[in-house]
């Protein structure tokens, strides 16, 4: 077997490795065996690419993976479960700036493009391009979700009118530069305009569409990496980007679903902008808070309960907690099931990996479609720090800036347990109608040391039976 042939298996098997991998993510059952078939995927792959003839040396190669390597861990394991939005938004910049530099060396290497035809600045000038606006579009992705930066969208008159001929100007530059390669000072215009523009790009949207903007990235990546293995005829970089390119659409577009929106009005539209003068977001009513105690004994008497997760369960890492309330209720018959909206957290399986590293079973977890229906015969659904996707007024008020956002039916059950720290608007920036519900009940302090009391409340009542 000749070497040629030796790295064209490694490719494909990586390929099938991948396929394999990214068809056991779509559940939550099976989505570790898929993340280990990918990473043995990856790691033939890259077994595979240091055999290739063309490397001249493999110090800077050693020196490189070993710094990766090391940069991956401690991210990996310093990172907490809070943090992994931006930690993802920063996982796509690096991938971005590594596909946007390999086809600027490439484009410097062959001669500031004398060397190359026109056809071979297709993938080159579509590779940089994606790669050098996702790298700076991830960058302040990373800085809104991480707070260096505001998470309201940042506007400005005349943005999307900018926008767009910034767009164009990049547009132009990149075919003209594909039809002439040889006209160096454009192309390296162009990688300016892009990295410019992936700022302007992603500034006027706000945290609430964080979800759908890092999908998108991470479309974008994707697309950057299989442009990559078009310029350098690598079949795997092809394969991997463009499942990489496809997933991100298809996630990007299931988000949007979730939120009852459109890409362009995620892109164009500025949601999670304050709302203008003269618009209240008072809620009418008062809002009744019971003690921890209270609470525990409605969990007592109950026969069914539905947790709802959200960003804040995760901000004071309660997931914990909340298996061991499950198991508490379990001990007692009572049927405990949880509830995950598509964006609950900020990116797209957020609450379930939290659950997950719990060990919540799979089985329990369940989504908007499949429950909803059920609210109505729970007896107490426990709010866990999510706010916008069990606010009413997404059904109620038109005049609401969640209008017609699917959410979870959690005012129709029974009895309604939300756990906060106060009642501090969510990201849309609107008080929750739910909250002065009068099967409503609010629980303040912080989410793992209430649901613990609320265990320690049934492990009384089960020790005096």
């Amino acid at each position: 077997m000749t070497q040629h042939q030796l790295i064209e298996i490694s490719y494909y098997l990586a390929a099938v490795l991948f396929v394999l991998g990214l068809k056991l993510l779509s559940s939550p059952a099976s989505a570790r065996r898929g993340m280990h078939l990918a990473e043995l995927g990856m790691t033939i792959a890259i077994a595979g690419t240091l055999l290739d003839h063309h490397i001249v040396t493999y110090t800077w190669i050693i020196v490189g993976a070993v710094l990766g390597s090391v940069a991956g861990v401690v991210i990996a394991v310093w990172t907490p479960m809070t943090a992994m939005p931006q930690r993802t938004a920063l996982s796509h910049a690096f991938g971005a700036a590594a596909a946007g530099l390999v086809g600027i060396s490439h484009y410097y290497g062959e001669g500031g493009g004398t060397n190359l035809a026109s056809g071979a600045m297709v993938a080159l000038g579509i590779e940089v391009m994606l790669g050098s606006l996702t790298f700076t579009g991830s960058m302040v992705a990373f800085a809104k979700l991480q707070g260096w930066l505001p998470g309201a969208p940042m506007t400005y008159k005349g943005q999307n009118v900018i926008n767009l001929l910034l767009l164009a100007g990049i547009a132009t530059a990149t075919v003209w530069v594909i039809v002439h390669p040889q006209a160096s000072t454009l192309f390296y215009l162009m990688v300016g305009l892009a990295l410019v523009f992936g700022v302007l790009f992603v500034v006027p949207i706000g945290a609430a569409d964080m979800p759908v903007v890092i999908a998108l990235l991470n479309s974008y990546a994707g697309l950057a990496g299989a442009a990559t293995g078009f310029a350098l005829d690598n079949k795997i970089l092809v394969i991997a980007g463009t499942l990489d390119g496809a997933s991100g659409l298809i996630l990007s577009i299931v988000m949007c679903r979730a939120m009852n929106r459109s890409i362009t009005n995620v892109l164009f539209g500025a949601f999670g902008k304050p709302l203008a003068a003269g618009k209240t977001t008072t809620a009418k009513g008062s809002v009744r808070a019971i003690s921890a105690e209270q609470a525990g004994e409605l969990l007592a008497r109950s026969e069914s309960v539905v947790v709802i997760p959200g960003y804040g369960m995760a901000v004071s890492q309660a997931q914990h907690a909340v298996k061991e309330l499950a198991d508490v209720l379990g001990e007692r018959g009572i049927d405990v099931r949880y509830a995950v909206h598509p964006v609950a957290g900020r990116m797209p399986g957020h609450m379930n990996v939290l659950l997950a590293e719990a060990g919540v079973p799979y089985d329990r977890l369940y989504d908007m479609d499949q429950i909803n229906d059920d609210f109505p015969r729970v007896d107490v659904a426990v709010v866990i720090g999510a706010n916008d996707v069990v606010n009413p007024a997404a059904r109620n008020d038109r005049s609401s800036p969640i209008y017609g956002m699917p959410i979870l039916n959690a005012d129709r059950a029974r009895s309604v347990l939300v756990l906060k720290r106060s009642l501090a608007a969510g990201f849309a920036g609107i008080e929750n109608e739910l909250f002065y519900m009068p099967n409503c009940m609010m629980v303040f302090g912080d989410a793992r040391k209430t649901v613990n009391e609320f265990s320690a409340v049934l492990k009384l009542r089960a020790a005096a039976a």
